[in-house]
């Protein structure tokens, strides 16, 4: 089975992070939980407490077969940091799995590499995507090649199914 990198902090939308986990656990896949600092704990908007196995320093994006980016306010956080935006980088660059819901195509923004790319994302990140030249859709699941992305908690459903077929 694959290696799923997440890269999350503080305020992360709590059912994003742990409903799409729980799916690609219950797949068979290993996940990972990265942060700033391995060994502690970051908390969702919603008080859920999520264990940081990884630090940023310690992992190669090299290592791990797709990248998951949960929503919620984690995203801007993680996007002002060079590290998290090369980790990203390698995946979109690649067109290795990467996933993200809500917020979370933020941290594509500062790629560089959204231009031409179908996707999905939150309402008030669909903007700046379009801006950045990516091809915006406003539908559940957007699927373009490797890149897996979606907009709600509402499209959880469908969007973990689509994370899962992605990696079968």
């Amino acid at each position: 089975m694959s290696k799923i990198a997440i890269i999350v902090t503080n305020d992360v939308e709590d059912i994003e992070f742990t409903s799409p986990k729980q799916a690609l656990e219950a797949a068979g896949h290993e996940v990972t939980v990265i942060e700033k600092e391995a060994g502690s704990e970051v908390t969702g908007k919603h008080g859920t407490k999520i264990h940081i196995d990884k630090s940023i320093d310690e992992v190669k994006p090299e290592d791990f077969d797709a990248l998951f980016i949960p929503g919620g306010f984690s995203p801007d956080q993680l996007r002002v940091d060079p590290r998290f935006v090369a980790f990203t980088k390698y995946f979109l660059g690649y067109d290795k799995p990467l996933f993200a819901i809500c917020h979370g195509p933020q941290l594509f923004i500062q790629t560089g590499l959204v231009k031409g790319r179908t996707l999905t994302a939150y309402e008030s990140i669909q903007p700046d995507l379009y801006y950045a030249g990516a091809v915006v859709k406003n539908q559940p699941v957007v699927v373009d090649h490797a890149l897996v992305t979606s907009r709600v908690p509402d499209d959880l459903p469908e969007f973990n199914e689509a994370i899962v077929k992605a990696l079968d």
